[in-house]
């Protein structure tokens, strides 16, 4: 499906469901790290819809990679499949890109999920002192994609966003703060402990900010659906059920 001239990837499970579960990928990876989750929703009879964001996976590179067009893609492919409302999980950079549909469409977001997602700065002032705490290129790398586990997915990647993301992660964004209260679902957010990408300064001010948001930690680093998926999925499934 091309969007604006972008050629989106998804899958569709095809299940009729009033309310179908978006799951989204982080950054160097692709839809299939949600297989095992989706297999799980599936059985519980929900219609589960998996993008991959441009420059991921099947869908097209592209010469831009904003992150707000990564949540105007997830929202136009909402907009073409004819959803009225959705539960939304996004990994990383998907996290990111959910939060932005949440904050576009309120309305249309019932659950909220977002695993690990790198905070972004806040003010100027902050880039100066904190600099020197975000990952590396290559710790990003390392942390987004695995070349033995997802072969697939590393030779799709267009490895030019990676520094462009991290210049985005490190340049103060007020907007994304201040739009976070528009945001009227119940929210979970999944945060990794050592290794782990969530600055807790500044999810201590997330929590302030969305209305209805909860935090579950968990000892692992940051992905958690793959690294521990059992209390992932005892986390997700309960509070995508309410």
């Amino acid at each position: 499906m091309a969007f604006g001239g972008v050629q989106i990837a998804y899958r569709d499970s095809g299940a009729v469901d009033d309310t179908p579960v978006v799951l989204v990928h982080g950054m160097g990876g692709d839809g299939h790290t949600w297989d095992r989750f989706a297999r799980r929703l599936a059985r519980a009879g929900r219609r589960v819809i998996i993008p991959d964001l441009r420059g991921h996976g099947r869908s097209a590179h592209t010469d831009s990679y904003r992150f707000d067009e990564f949540g105007a893609d997830l929202l136009l492919l909402c907009e073409r499949l004819e959803l009225r409302q959705v539960d939304l999980v996004g990994h990383s950079l998907g996290g990111y890109a959910v939060s932005c549909v949440a904050q576009e469409r309120p309305e249309l977001v019932r659950r909220l999920v977002i695993e690990e997602c790198p905070l972004p700065l806040r003010s100027g002032d902050e880039e100066l002192r904190l600099t020197r705490r975000f990952p590396t290129i290559p710790e990003l790398w390392h942390a987004t994609t695995s070349l033995i586990r997802h072969p697939r997915a590393v030779l799709a990647f267009d490895r030019s966003m990676t520094r462009t993301a991290l210049e985005q992660f490190r340049k103060p964004n007020p907007e994304w703060w201040d739009r976070l209260s528009d945001i009227t679902s119940p929210t979970l957010v999944l945060r990794g402990g050592p290794g782990g990408m969530v600055d807790p300064e500044k999810l201590a001010v997330l929590l302030d900010l969305v209305p209805d948001c909860t935090v579950t930690p968990f000892s692992c680093g940051h992905s958690i659906h793959r690294d521990r998926y059992r209390e992932f999925e005892a986390a997700v499934i309960p509070f995508l059920a309410r």
